[in-house]
């Protein structure tokens, strides 16, 4: 059982939503914004420039570690705000897939990410889902 899970289930108010969902989301979340935060680092140490890359990543972290702040904290939920951070979320890490997705067969960091961006794209859309 994850750190994730162990806390959502300790939480003294029950999940808003499915429990399984909710920390897949989270999970996926803070996953993402690691892997691009990396990826946009690395970006700027290869010699070609790629600036869209750099930025892509950088807004997909910055959103990911936002949305999983944001799912974790389950006192006085507030579905219209998780629904919006979400969505956002979810358009972050298709854009940023979508661009490492074009350098992937050139750099194994954009590989990666682009799969840890589609990963945490699909646990949102699980979550907007269940948030209905």
């Amino acid at each position: 059982m994850s750190l994730v899970q162990q806390m959502v289930e300790a939480h003294p108010r029950p999940a808003a939503f499915d429990t399984a969902r909710l920390v897949a989301c989270i999970e996926a979340c803070f996953t993402c914004a690691q892997t691009c935060a990396s990826c946009s680092d690395a970006c700027l140490g290869e010699s070609e420039v790629m600036v869209a890359c750099v930025r892509r990543c950088a807004d997909c972290s910055d959103v990911c570690v936002a949305t999983g702040r944001i799912l974790s904290r389950q006192t006085e939920f507030e579905p219209a705000v998780a629904r919006a951070i979400v969505q956002a979320c979810r358009a972050a890490c298709e854009a940023c897939a979508a661009e490492c997705e074009r350098h992937a067969h050139h750099h194994e960091h954009c590989r990666i990410c682009a799969g840890a961006c589609r990963e945490c794209e699909r646990a949102c859309a699980d979550v907007l889902e269940a948030l209905g």
